[in-house]
């Protein structure tokens, strides 16, 4: 019986849905590029895909649709940083069908439209001679990680 493999403590329930949770989000990171709708990935997990918008959210701090899309913009940054693709060129490559809805949603959570983005990189490079060295992948991803502004935490005014 599957319940038994379950740790103490731990309801059989929740685990199959962390489980179910994290091969939609393996999915996301692997297909961002595709076309990828949250009924679908609901479907295929065999959940409603409110069920799934809310116990993904409860597990991963964002919806499935704004877990894909800080995917695509994170890959999107990367290959600005690049700089051999356009602006729009980009935006297809990472899967967003609208120029207008990427650059909206790039500067949501860059802080900069795409173009500025990829300005800065090429002027501070520029200014070092040439690229700068790609660091460990790792530490790309933690420091180019999108925040959305809403998760942006000013610097306080005063010290206490």
């Amino acid at each position: 019986m599957a319940h038994e493999s379950a740790p103490p403590g731990i309801d059989p329930e929740r685990l199959r849905t962390l489980t179910l949770l994290r091969r939609v989000r393996d999915r996301i990171d692997r297909e961002y590029a595709q076309p990828l709708d949250v009924d679908a990935l609901a479907r295929d997990v065999h959940l409603s895909s409110g069920h799934l918008s809310r116990e993904f959210k409860k597990a991963y701090g964002e919806p499935p649709y704004s877990y894909l899309m800080t995917r695509r913009i994170e890959r999107a940054m990367a290959l600005l940083r690049r700089g051999d693709l356009s602006v729009t060129e980009v935006c297809f490559e990472v899967g967003c069908s609208s120029l207008g809805t990427f650059s909206t949603r790039f500067t949501e959570l860059v802080g900069m439209s795409p173009s500025a983005y990829r300005d800065e990189v090429a002027a501070r490079d520029a200014a070092h001679d040439g690229p700068l060295g790609e660091p460990p992948s790792c530490v790309t991803k933690k420091v180019t990680r999108p925040v959305r502004n809403r998760e942006a935490h000013p610097f306080p005014t005063r010290l206490a």
